[in-house]
C-alpha cells in the first residue's frame, strides 16, 4: 500500500506537492467536512432528504481532484460531493439536489462533472464513454470515475474496466474502499486479496494507496492521469479508507459493526494527518485553523441559503427540459398545461 504521509504527519516518501499547495488542499478538506456535517445537521432538521455522509474520506476525494486538469471529466457517486465540488460543481447545487430538486443535477455548462450517480456502479460506463470520446476527438483530457468497494461487485464494473482496457481509453478508476457496501463488509463480497489486484484481469495497472493519506492519493492519481494522457489506457486505484458515519441517514451502522470499530480510524483522520504535517512545517497554527473553519461555515450557510431560495419550478419546466428546441407536439401540450 502506497503511503507518503503517516497518521502522525511524518513523511515516509517524497510529497507530490509543495507546502503552499498542501495548505490549499487542506483548506479544501476543511470546507468539505463543513459541507458534510452541515448536510447531516440539515437532514436531521428535515431540510434535506436522505443524506450520505463521507466524513473520513476527504483525502481520497480532494486528493483525487487535485491533479486533474480544468477539462477533465469527473463521474462520481452520491457520496462524492467533495470530489465533485473540487472540480467545479457548486455547493449550492449539491445541496439543491439533496433538497429533492432535480435542478441540483444540472451543473453549469463550464463544469465537466456529471450529476451524482445514485445507481451503484452504473456511472462507470459513462465515464469510459466520455474518455473514449475524448480520445477519438484528440482532446487532452481524461475521465476520472469514483465508486465504492460495493460497486466492484456489479457487472457495470467489469464492463467498464474491460472496455476501457481494450480500447485504451484515458480513464482513471478510483475505488474508495471504505470497508462496507451498506452493511456488507468488503471481505464478504469478494475473495480477491485487494480491490486493486482486480486490475490484473484486465491487463491494466492497479495500485492500492492509503486513502487517508492526501499525498498518496495525489501521487497515484497524478501518475494514472499522465499514463492515460500518454495513451497507455486506464488505471485502477484502490484508496483504502473508512466510512466513519452511517451509509446514509436512513442507516444504523450499530446493527452491523461494533461500536468501537471506527475508533482506530479516527486516529487516522485525514484532516488531522495533514494538519500535523503543516504545523511541523510552520505553515499552519490555531489561528489559521479557526479562520479556515469560520470561512467554511460561512460558505456552507450561504450555499444552503442559495439552495433554499431557488424559486419553485413552473409547469414549463417539465416540457423545456427534454429537447434543445421544443418540438410542435410539446409546444401544444405546454399551451394546454398553461391554460
Amino acid at each position: 500500500m502506497l503511503q507518503i504521509l503517516t497518521p502522525e504527519g511524518d513523511l515516509v516518501g517524497e510529497p507530490p506537492v509543495d507546502v503552499e499547495r498542501t495548505v490549499s488542499l487542506y483548506q479544501q478538506m476543511i470546507e468539505a467536512r463543513a459541507y458534510d456535517r452541515k448536510g447531516m445537521a440539515l437532514q436531521k432538521q428535515g431540510r434535506l432528504a436522505t443524506y450520505a455522509p463521507f466524513e473520513g474520506q476527504e483525502a481520497a476525494q480532494i486528493g483525487a481532484a487535485a491533479p486533474l486538469g480544468d477539462d477533465d471529466w469527473v463521474v462520481a457517486t452520491y457520496r462524492d460531493a467533495a470530489l465533485m465540488w473540487a472540480q467545479g460543481y457548486p455547493w449550492e447545487l449539491l445541496f439543491l439536489g439533496r433538497v429533492g430538486d432535480e435542478r441540483g443535477g444540472s451543473p453549469p455548462d463550464h463544469v465537466p462533472v456529471l450529476p451524482p450517480s445514485i445507481t451503484v456502479g452504473g456511472h462507470m460506463v459513462h465515464a469510459v464513454g466520455l474518455a473514449w470520446a475524448a480520445r477519438l476527438l484528440g482532446e487532452e483530457r481524461i475521465a476520472l470515475t469514483s465508486f465504492g468497494d460495493g460497486a466492484t461487485s456489479e457487472g457495470d464494473f467489469h464492463e467498464a474496466m474491460n472496455f476501457a482496457a481494450v480500447f485504451d481509453t484515458p480513464c482513471v478508476f478510483l475505488c474508495q474502499n471504505n470497508g462496507y457496501a451498506i452493511s456488507l463488509p468488503r471481505e464478504a463480497q469478494t475473495r480477491s486479496e485487494t480491490i486493486a489486484i482486480k486490475a490484473d484481469a484486465y491487463g491494466v495497472p492497479g495500485v492500492q494507496v492509503d486513502g487517508n493519506d492526501l499525498f498518496a492519493v495525489v501521487s497515484a492519481v497524478t501518475t494514472a492521469r499522465q499514463s492515460a494522457l500518454a495513451g497507455a489506457g486506464p488505471t485502477l486505484i484502490e484508496a483504502v479508507t473508512y466510512r466513519l458515519g452511517p451509509h446514509t441517514t436512513a442507516d444504523d451502522p450499530k446493527r452491523y459493526r461494533p461500536d468501537d470499530e471506527p475508533d482506530p480510524w479516527r486516529e487516522r483522520d485525514p484532516l488531522v494527518r495533514a494538519r500535523r504535517y503543516l504545523e511541523a512545517a510552520d505553515a499552519w497554527d490555531e489561528e489559521s485553523e479557526r479562520a479556515a473553519t469560520d470561512r467554511a461555515t460561512e460558505t456552507m450557510d450561504r450555499a444552503i441559503e442559495l439552495a433554499e431560495a431557488t424559486p419553485d419550478t413552473a409547469p414549463d419546466h417539465v416540457f423545456e427540459g427534454m429537447f434543445a428546441e421544443m418540438p410542435p407536439h410539446l409546444r401544444q401540450q405546454l399551451g394546454e398545461a398553461r391554460r
